[in-house]
């Protein structure tokens, strides 16, 4: 299955209320991305997933990431089949997830800054603020800065997904 027909099939529509700004987290933790996202318990389908492509090691490891997590509520917009063939293809599965993943502890007050991040999948994400919203593409950045020991996470509205 081309990537593009899976863009597709995740394109998911954003809300027209104007948002509001994101939440920060500022409690520290001690625990890697995984054990933070496991302790959340909103991020039960991307721990999964992380786990299922074999992306848990690196994600627990002692390099700095900045993970922008999809709730499991973002998963649930994302049609049944499209994810049964995300699980069914690792390497499809591998570069959706790590699309969601930038090199070195990235926090909101520098992610603002940015007008786009490199993913370690390869392409870019979009950065973009406006009204008070955090935008990834077109997810909406609704907390920020939930500290690990080996970087930090921002929940977002929805999956991101890497062009073709």
């Amino acid at each position: 299955m081309k990537l593009v027909a899976v863009a597709a099939l995740l394109a998911v529509a954003i809300p027209a209320a104007a948002p509001a700004a994101p939440q920060r987290d500022t409690g520290a933790r001690s625990g890697t991305i995984v054990q933070t996202a496991v302790a959340a318990g909103q991020f039960t389908t991307l721990v999964k997933l992380v786990k299922q492509a074999g992306l848990a090691p690196a994600l627990s490891g002692t390099t700095k990431l900045t993970v922008f997590a999809p709730t499991d509520a973002a998963f649930r917009k994302v049609p049944p089949a499209t994810l049964a063939k995300l699980r069914a293809n690792t390497a499809l599965l591998k570069r959706v997830l790590l699309y969601h993943v930038v090199k070195g502890k990235v926090t909101a007050a520098q992610v603002v800054k940015l007008s786009s991040a490199k993913t370690l999948a390869g392409p870019s994400v979009r950065i973009r603020v406006t009204g008070g919203a955090v935008r990834v593409n077109s997810a909406r950045v609704t907390k920020t800065d939930i500290g690990a020991s080996n970087g930090v996470i921002h929940v977002i509205d929805s999956v991101l997904i890497p062009p073709a």
